[in-house]
């Protein structure tokens, strides 16, 4: 079964939602979000910023 790649990440500064398309490689270690210009990070123990924010886990845990 092919992982899912498509999460609305939401930002939680300002609550905007992006739909986004997940990297299969690598994690996403950052992403600028696209209204209010915060960094996201991943919380503590979380991989990447899907992970942390986003609708859907990123593709290395999905498994």
């Amino acid at each position: 079964m092919q992982p899912t790649t498509d999460s609305k990440l939401t930002c939680p500064q300002c609550g905007f939602s992006e739909a986004l398309e997940m990297p299969t490689g690598a994690c996403q270690f950052f992403h600028e979000c696209a209204n209010c210009h915060t960094i996201l990070r991943p919380n503590e123990n979380d991989c990447c910023v899907f992970c942390s924010f986003g609708d859907v886990m990123c593709p290395s845990n999905q498994g």
